[in-house]
């Protein structure tokens, strides 16, 4: 499979409008690839959090296929254009009662929103993320059809913050998940947790990880870039730099099921385990 991962630079000086067609044209410049990825809130900037409500939108139905929010649409149109499917990062959600979610859409070559996933673990302790968003609940996969290229697969979707809880990623896991997608805002000075936790999430998972970041500065605060893709021995295949980039990388999918035969870390699990005193 050929994935494509579009680290995006967020220009406070740049219109969402503006933003949303250069992003669509980058991802019609895709053509060719199977998968490609988009960063977490790159419309709006996922620390401007003055502009959530402002530029928060609207998600269709995904189980009909539908796509209402003006991201959406846009996403839409590019992913059916190059005939990839599209990992469109994440938009600020405002559903029907008026509620906000850090929800990523993915769309398939035919410009079908077949899956949404609203961010589990919301960033900003008591302030931001933390206290405009409420959290997803579910768990969400997302399975690709073969290619030409090779065989199918099972995407595992998580945003960010998510990435610091290893029980998700299990999760995923065990529902199928063989490449792990984490589009993120994550900042820069926390580099270093952002390069480790996605090796560690592939090797203990004994899967591909696609972690795709966004550049450029988002109300004052400076991103980290370094978009990385990780193999399920934890080794890195390719990674961005500081600015906007693209990285293409060609995986290797039958290396997610040698990994776990020649190596079957995941059949040593011990679960249910207790506490002293917890029974």
């Amino acid at each position: 499979m050929r994935a494509s991962l579009l680290q995006i630079a967020v220009d406070p000086e740049e219109s969402v409008d503006s933003r949303r067609r250069r992003v669509a044209s980058l991802v019609r410049g895709q053509r060719g690839a199977d998968l490609v990825v988009l960063p977490e809130l790159w419309p709006v900037g996922a620390f401007s959090f003055d502009s959530f409500a402002e530029e928060a939108e609207a998600v269709g139905d995904d189980a009909r296929g539908l796509a209402h929010g003006p991201t959406c649409e846009a996403m839409s149109a590019a992913a059916r254009d190059a005939r990839v499917w599209l990992h469109a990062g994440s938009i600020v959600e405002r559903t029907a009662d008026g509620r906000l979610f850090n929800t990523s859409l993915v769309l398939s070559p035919a410009g079908e929103l077949v899956r949404t996933y609203r961010k589990i673990h919301r960033f900003g302790f008591d302030k931001g993320e933390a206290t405009l968003m409420d959290a997803g609940e579910e768990l969400v996969t997302v399975p690709l059809p073969p290619t030409p290229r090779g065989p199918g697969t099972t995407l595992g979707l998580a945003t960010c913050y998510d990435l610091r809880f290893p029980e998700l990623f299990r999760g995923l896991t065990d529902a199928g998940a063989e490449v792990l997608v984490v589009p993120a805002g994550w900042p820069a000075r926390r580099r270093a947790h952002w390069s480790l936790l996605a090796r560690a999430r592939a090797v203990e998972n004994q899967s591909y990880v696609l972690a795709c970041a966004t550049a450029g500065t988002h109300a004052g605060v400076e991103q980290s870039g370094h978009s990385v893709v990780v193999d399920p021995w934890g080794e890195v295949l390719a990674e961005a730099g500081t600015g906007e980039e693209v990285l293409t990388v060609e995986l290797d999918l039958a290396l997610v099921a040698r990994t776990r035969e020649q190596f079957p870390v995941l059949r040593d699990r011990r679960l249910g385990l207790t506490a002293p005193g917890a029974r």
